[in-house]
């Protein structure tokens, strides 16, 4: 339209009618306008917010600073760090599937992710990393499942010899990861965080283990996990001081404030406005170290983590919800008093296989802050037709990184929130 407005059209066809006197365009002329019309469209797209590409306009900024952290929801990825199954360990896993646990089933394992700054540049805003206790360093060193096809099970990775957590799926058999230790994925997020300084706040959910094959099979040389204790609980403290400054991290104490309990201030409101949270991070804890974690510091006084908790508990702020299609009208309960709710939108590759959107529309609908996905991007086996795999991803309805919560968010939900 703008190209037959600026030039009239010669030759007839088409029925557009030509005033008196106008210049007939040549083809250079109209093939000129047509390539600056669409440079301007990509200026135009280039200028409006992006932290995911969508199409959805920013709300202004008037709209979104004063909203507190639970008024926002995100998109997260599972197992964030994991790399596709080392492959000759993964084809014989398949052949012998049938007489393995549902630990071991490689078909949950068919996913992969891409490097976390990857993730954070798509507008993924929460990542999960899993880790196992290694305070002398050296225990996942071997992998031993590489025996069961005939290769040596040493790996060769230096930094699994240094004392620290180590970060991994499932030790021996589903090692493969973007960072071998808490410490290094800790950094890279670090610094993408610094330079992004308006990203609104990243959720890294840790989950401690020390669960391994070994407990099943405990004859077979698998390597065994240890259990997380006291000391254990302060070493994860130490090692995210040593990654990220105190002051970007949003913290138990912070959002309780003059508040007697955890649970008390949150319930009240008190989770930090996105003005104050943009270009920090908080942590969610989960798994085998949140005994030892709490008993340390009670209350979580003093701790970085926040831990999941049942609501009624003094440090309660953070739940890590189940199935959104069952569970959809309690985890909406939950983020209407107050509470930062992660739910799951998919999980064992059913729904990439499947197509099914079920899950992923609940949990979006449910308004969990953080709905966490293996499929922040379709799978590419997609685009093959009868591969058995489907194009299916969970985005954020309107594009982008955030959005305005649409459960606790209020009269201005769901509108895209934009980082620029």
């Amino acid at each position: 339209m703008l190209i037959a407005a600026a030039f009239g059209a010669c030759g007839g066809g088409g029925g557009a009618t030509q005033p008196p006197d106008a210049p007939c365009a040549t083809a250079t002329e109209i093939e000129g306008l047509r390539l600056r019309h669409a440079a301007l469209a990509v200026l135009l797209a280039a200028a409006s917010c992006s932290a995911g590409g969508g199409d959805a306009p920013c709300a202004p900024p008037a709209d979104v600073d004063g909203l507190r952290l639970n008024q926002v929801q995100v998109v997260g990825s599972h197992n964030s760090y994991r790399r596709r199954t080392y492959a000759p360990l993964f084809a014989h896993l398949r052949n012998i599937r049938a007489c393995l646990s549902a630990e071991l089933d490689p078909e949950t394992w068919d996913y992969d992710h891409p490097p976390l700054r990857e993730q954070l540049d798509a507008g993924v805003r929460a990542l999960e990393i899993d880790i196992y206790d290694d305070p002398e360093g050296g225990r996942f060193y071997n992998r031993q499942g590489l025996r069961w096809i005939g290769e040596p099970a040493v790996s060769h990775v230096a930094a699994l010899l240094e004392p620290g957590f180590k970060v991994l799926h499932v030790p021996d058999f589903d090692y493969e990861t973007h960072h071998v230790t808490f410490v290094s994925a800790l950094g890279e997020i670090a610094r993408w965080s610094e330079a992004h300084p308006r990203h609104v706040p990243i959720a890294i959910h840790v989950e401690t283990k020390q669960a391994t094959v070994a407990d099943d099979l405990p004859d077979l040389g698998l390597t065994t996990a240890l259990p997380f204790d006291a000391a254990a609980a302060d070493a994860l403290d130490a090692e995210i001081r040593s990654a990220i400054p105190v002051a970007h991290i949003i913290t138990p104490d912070e959002v309780r404030g003059a508040h007697a309990t955890l649970e008390e201030a949150v319930l009240a409101g008190g989770w930090p406005t996105l003005a104050d949270a943009r270009g920090r991070i908080f942590f969610l804890l989960e798994g085998a170290a949140i005994d030892a974690y709490v008993t340390g510091a009670p209350g979580l006084v003093g701790r970085l983590m926040f831990a999941n908790a049942p609501p009624g508990t003094p440090h309660a702020a953070v739940v890590i919800a189940g199935n959104p299609v069952k569970d959809g009208a309690a985890i909406a309960d939950l983020v209407r008093r107050g509470y930062v709710v992660r739910t799951m939108a998919d999980a064992g590759t059913v729904q990439a296989r499947t197509g099914d959107v079920t899950a992923r529309d609940a949990a979006l609908a449910s308004g969990a802050q953080i709905v966490t996905t293996d499929y922040d991007r379709p799978d590419p086996r997609g685009d093959t037709p009868d591969s058995g795999w489907t194009n299916y991803s969970v985005d954020l309805p309107g594009g982008g990184g955030a959005r305005i919560n649409p459960v606790s968010g209020g009269p201005r939900a769901p509108a895209r929130i934009c980082e620029d």
